[in-house]
C-alpha cells in the first residue's frame, strides 16, 4: 500500500481523535490533553495514538486508561467520520513532549532567550548582502 495514503489516514485520525476528546463527556478527559501523534501500521489494524498533557505525565497515563476503556466508542466514531474499510485497533501511549516543551520553554524564558530578543552572533551582526 502507498506510504502516502497512510500518511493522509494518520492526519485524519489525528484529527478526529481530537475532536472526539472534545466531545468526550468523563470528567477525567481534561481540555489539557492533546494527542500529539497517531502511527497507523502498514495493514491499517492498528493505532498508536501518543496522547500528552500540560498537568504532566501521570495525569496522561490515568488519560490513556480512560481512552483505552472507551477505545470501542472511539473505534466506532473514527469508522463513521472517516468511512474506513475497517476500524483500526486503537493503543493509546502516554507522552511527555508538551510537559517537556513548556519545561523547556520556561528554562529559556528565565534565561532571557525567546524569539524577540534572541542573542545575535558577531558575525552576522556587520554582514551585507
Amino acid at each position: 500500500m502507498a506510504s502516502y495514503k497512510i500518511d493522509r489516514v494518520q492526519e485524519d485520525i489525528l484529527r478526529e481523535l481530537t475532536a472526539i476528546l472534545r466531545e468526550l463527556k468523563d470528567p477525567r478527559i481534561t481540555p489539557d490533553l492533546t494527542v500529539v501523534r497517531a502511527e497507523l501500521s502498514g495493514d491499517m489494524g492498528h493505532c498508536k495514538a501518543y496522547v500528552s498533557s500540560l498537568s504532566g505525565l501521570n495525569h496522561a497515563k490515568e488519560a490513556c486508561r480512560v481512552l483505552s476503556s472507551a477505545s470501542g466508542f472511539i473505534r466506532r466514531e473514527l469508522f463513521h467520520r472517516l468511512k474506513l474499510r475497517k476500524s483500526p485497533e486503537m493503543h493509546f501511549i502516554a507522552d511527555d513532549s508538551i510537559e517537556y516543551a513548556a519545561d523547556i520553554s520556561e528554562k529559556l524564558s528565565g534565561l532571557g532567550l525567546t524569539e524577540g530578543n534572541a542573542p545575535v552572533s558577531p558575525d552576522t551582526e556587520h554582514s551585507e548582502f
